[in-house]
């Protein structure tokens, strides 16, 4: 692996595939009373978040933890930050400090990388602006390969995953709001990796521009697309980072691409449903099927904890002869 992971893209299949081998290896801690390894004993990582997180501030939190690793928590709110102090000056601080690595989250797509040049130790995306998201997309893959047993030799049995699993062959729908989504950037481009077959679905004024360059398909009709889907992976309707009207209303909107029970009934009978969260219940998604035994949310919030001290372990405990 590279000393950072700032895009989907940095990752090769075979970096990827290590990474999920790592968490499923790891995800075996959780089961154990004390859930805990000194692998990173001595490291410190730091929280660098510029907006409001709960989920992946507080899953980088506890694998940083359970890996023995220093936490030192930065919030935006409350710091020199919010008194003018710029991103590199607040890099340059936590270089004093020793930071081993850095986890940022920030509103302005490229921040990770501008910290990279400025930092000796590795910076880790935690999602900027709506440019990528990295690790959600990993512990996305790694739900997936789980609930459908793939190995590389085929397809395993259910429930179980294979180590060297690979997602080939596996169609997988992203619905919704593709244009602000970070989430969905760093998807489509892992999940291509991996070999699945990507379908976006999404109302035209609710996709990027130069959508079409992207390694996935374009539809229009979510009706048309579940019957074909093994995955269908919901996404929220960003209203913060809107300044304009894509769509009449969101009742419209949950008309046309909402996923609730009827339409969850057209999907194949060993398909899944995902959201990374947080989820807007009776909008995108119904709760009858956010709580489904079909449904992965949960799961996703478990793995993504397993997935992150992966990453952790591999740019600073077990790749010292990668970089």
């Amino acid at each position: 692996m590279n000393r950072h992971l700032i895009s989907a893209a940095d990752l090769s299949r075979d970096d990827a595939l290590r990474v999920l081998d790592t968490a499923d290896e790891l995800a075996r801690i959780s089961d154990r009373p004390i859930k805990k390894l000194p692998t990173l004993r001595g490291r410190t990582v730091v929280n660098l978040f510029f907006e409001d997180s709960t989920r992946t501030r507080i899953s980088f939190e506890a694998a940083a933890k359970r890996l023995s690793a220093d936490v030192i928590n930065f919030s935006a709110k409350g710091s020199s930050v919010a008194k003018g102090e710029s991103l590199k000056d607040t890099a340059l601080t936590l270089e004093a400090m020793g930071a081993d690595a850095v986890v940022i989250r920030h509103n302005a797509s490229g921040a990770p990388h501008r910290l990279a040049e400025w930092v000796r130790g590795s910076v880790i995306n935690a999602g900027d602006g709506a440019h990528e998201h990295p690790t959600q997309a990993l512990l996305d893959a790694f739900t997936i390969r789980r609930r459908f047993g793939r190995s590389s030799n085929g397809q395993g049995p259910g429930g179980q995953a294979a180590r060297g699993g690979t997602l080939d062959g596996l169609r997988v729908t992203i619905v919704g709001d593709i244009l602000h989504s970070r989430v969905a950037r760093s998807n489509v481009i892992l999940l291509h990796t991996l070999g699945a077959e990507v379908l976006l679905v999404a109302p035209p004024t609710l996709l990027p521009v130069a959508v079409d360059t992207w390694p996935c398909s374009i539809a229009y009709d979510l009706d048309a697309a579940l019957p074909k889907s093994d995955v269908v992976m919901m996404l929220r309707i960003q209203l913060e980072r809107m300044n304009a009207a894509f769509f009449p209303s969101v009742r419209e909107y949950s008309r046309r691409y909402g996923l609730d029970s009827a339409r969850m009934a057209q999907l194949p009978e060993r398909a899944i449903v995902m959201h990374p969260g947080p989820m807007n219940r009776g909008v995108e998604i119904a709760a009858g099927v956010a709580d489904s035994p079909r449904s992965t949310v949960v799961e996703q919030v478990a793995n993504g904890v397993s997935v992150r001290m992966a990453v952790l372990y591999l740019l600073l405990g077990g790749a010292e002869g990668d970089q």
